[in-house]
């Protein structure tokens, strides 16, 4: 367990989003890339998940326009939501 507590308070607010689908993407992300985060991103990252769950997923998906603010590395990394592991039943 991370000892810091930003980073642990992060980790929980990316994890309890209120809707599952957000909940994988958001947490997903913070812990596959946080731990090669510098203060930069951790600020991004903090600002990021202050948006409503609806419009991080329709921007993900391309239904809505990212706005500019979110645009850069950090984005195009969250964007291909290569971390999210969708399980088989």
């Amino acid at each position: 367990m991370n000892e810091d507590p930003r980073i642990r308070r992060l980790q929980f607010r990316a994890w309890h989003r209120g809707i599952k689908e957000a909940d994988l993407a958001v947490g997903g992300f913070f812990d596959r890339y946080h731990a090669g985060w510098g203060e930069e991103e951790l600020d991004w990252f903090e600002r990021f998940i202050e948006e409503q769950d609806a419009d991080i997923m329709a921007w993900a998906l391309g239904t809505l326009p990212l706005p500019d603010e979110w645009g850069g590395p950090m984005w195009d990394k969250f964007a291909k939501m290569d971390f999210v592991e969708i399980g088989k039943k």
